[in-house]
């Protein structure tokens, strides 16, 4: 019997089940604790990164090279994160939060958690800004949240993981509804390197420039801009005359710059002033190029609508030729005036301008409102308009549309036998004009790309070409061979930067399509 028990006692091996599994517990619950915990963790680091994420894309949206850009990025940013989190077991609540950064901190400091940039690359090679209107990136990190290990410590490893989340935006840009039109920045000099080199158009409302066809690495030059509607002079006609213009939008920066120039162009251009210089070619056929409402230009016609022939648009016999840059008219006044170029433009071809292709704003106001409305002084007018003694002549012009009972009546109207000849301040070729509205564009205000093209070495067709800024101009005078001009020269006065449908009166006049993205 003794035997018996004895075999028996050594063939059994439940107890050997029993302490492997004992010896096998501590093993099975590190294991286990490692994964609860690295799956919180983990979890944690989406929520927070997906909070970073939101608030830097809400944040660029409102990168648009404002003076308020940055505050209104940074309000952006914390009033979006509306995330919460649900695996931050840390105490801190439910709520995801920016640290180090006030809500009216603009472009901010060191230290904050929004960050901008001029420039990034990538987080090794980028330029951080504080000027509002350079910021074009932005970077946010999120308040480091952490995620205490529940099981983790019972192994004596780890007993906290502290977690946060950035995220890096840009905004890629396009501008609508504006002809493909570019100039070389009329402030660069033939030495600049400086693809960045500044152009104020603010600073210079009111001024007029002067703008040449012809090589795009001579400042003041302009050209065309690729649109991806079609190849020709024909398709760039209808892109600049059409009432809306074909093709893809043009992005804010990376165009593509479209070489030559054709007189079917300059043409369609000329469509905006009333002026039907070829038949079919002037537009396009396919499409409407209606001149604006108000066309007041230094030109007189016969019978029909042409610019050759003795009957066809032409410079009057007594047209305004001032012989001095400084001071304006009293005597010789011409038979017929548009709204003039700037004294210093004024005098010659090449005009004497200190700034070469850039004028001082001081044009003969006192000689267009005598030559046009009979008023004799500046006080006359000044009461008679409501416009301040420095008015601009896209503010004239502006004040010409309101009131069609004065231009197109009485003393006003131009109408005038010039030699056999008429003058118009309204379209009589393509009547009746379009008058700019809200919803209606203004046709002889356009926006325009300015590139420093002597700095990017531009030399025929070029692609992904950073623009320096959009500016808006007013179309003085149609492009037309005269005593003093050339029918490649156009002159424009600055009316300031490209502002998403904000066109004066004309708030349809440009649209912004913006589509911010994640970088990092």
């Amino acid at each position: 019997m003794l035997r018996s028990l004895i075999g028996r006692g050594a063939r059994n091996e439940s107890g050997a089940v029993a302490s492997t599994v004992a010896l096998s517990l501590f093993g099975l619950i590190a294991v286990g604790g490692l994964a609860f915990d690295y799956a919180r963790m983990v979890s944690l680091d989406t929520e927070l990164q997906q909070a970073a994420d939101q608030a830097a894309l809400a944040a660029v949206t409102q990168l648009d090279q404002n003076a308020t850009s940055c505050t209104r990025a940074v309000a952006a940013a914390r009033q979006l994160i509306t995330n919460q989190t649900k695996f931050g077991n840390d105490g801190g609540g439910l709520t995801v939060a920016i640290a180090n950064q006030s809500a009216n901190s603009g472009c901010g400091a060191v230290g904050d958690k929004i960050k901008f940039y001029s420039a990034y690359a990538s987080n090794a090679s980028n330029t951080v800004t504080t000027d509002p209107l350079a910021a074009k990136f932005v970077s946010v990190t999120v308040a480091t949240r952490q995620a205490v290990y529940a099981l983790t410590p019972i192994m004596a490893l780890f007993n906290s993981g502290n977690l946060s989340g950035t995220a890096v935006a840009g905004l890629g840009s396009a501008i609508c509804k504006v002809p493909p039109v570019m100039m070389c920045n009329p402030s660069e000099s033939l030495t600049n390197t400086d693809p960045n080199l500044p152009f104020d158009a603010n600073a210079l409302k009111g001024s007029g420039i002067r703008l040449l066809a012809g090589s795009a690495t001579v400042p003041g030059n302009f050209g065309f801009l690729e649109t991806g509607f079609g190849n020709g002079a024909a398709n760039l006609a209808r892109a600049l005359g059409y009432n809306s213009p074909p093709g893809e939008c043009l992005p804010q920066t990376g165009v593509t710059t479209k070489p030559g120039l054709n007189a079917v162009v300059m043409n369609a251009l000329n469509t905006r002033f009333d002026l039907d210089t070829n038949g079919a070619n002037t537009c396009p056929a396919g499409g409407t190029c209606s001149p604006s409402r108000n066309v007041r230009k230094d030109l007189v016609k016969g019978n029909n609508c042409g610019t050759s022939g003795n009957q066809g648009w032409q410079e009057p016999t007594n047209p305004y030729l001032p012989t001095s840059a400084t001071l304006p008219l009293t005597s010789g006044y011409p038979s017929i005036m548009g709204h003039p170029r700037d004294m210093c433009h004024a005098v010659s071809v090449s005009g004497s301008c200190a700034g070469g292709k850039i004028g001082n704003g001081l044009w003969d106001r006192d000689a267009y409102f005598r030559v046009n409305y009979g008023w004799t002084t500046q006080a006359t007018w000044t009461t008679n308009t409501g416009l301040p003694a420095n008015a601009t002549r896209y503010q004239v012009y502006q004040w010409e549309l309101t009131q069609t009972n004065v231009t197109n009546t009485g003393v006003a109207d131009k109408n005038q036998a010039v030699n056999g000849k008429n003058g118009y301040s309204y379209p009589v070729c393509r009547a009746p004009g379009i008058t700019p509205s809200a919803n209606v564009v203004d046709r002889r205000r356009i926006s325009v790309a300015v590139l420093n093209c002597h700095a990017l070495g531009l030399n025929g067709s070029e692609t992904n070409v950073p623009v320096l800024k959009w500016v808006d101009v007013f179309l003085v005078e149609p492009a037309f061979p005269r005593t003093r001009t050339s029918d490649d020269d156009v002159y424009v006065e600055m009316i300031g930067e490209t502002t998403t449908g904000a066109s004066g009166s004309t708030a349809g006049q440009v649209v912004r399509r913006d589509k911010p993205y994640l970088i990092e």
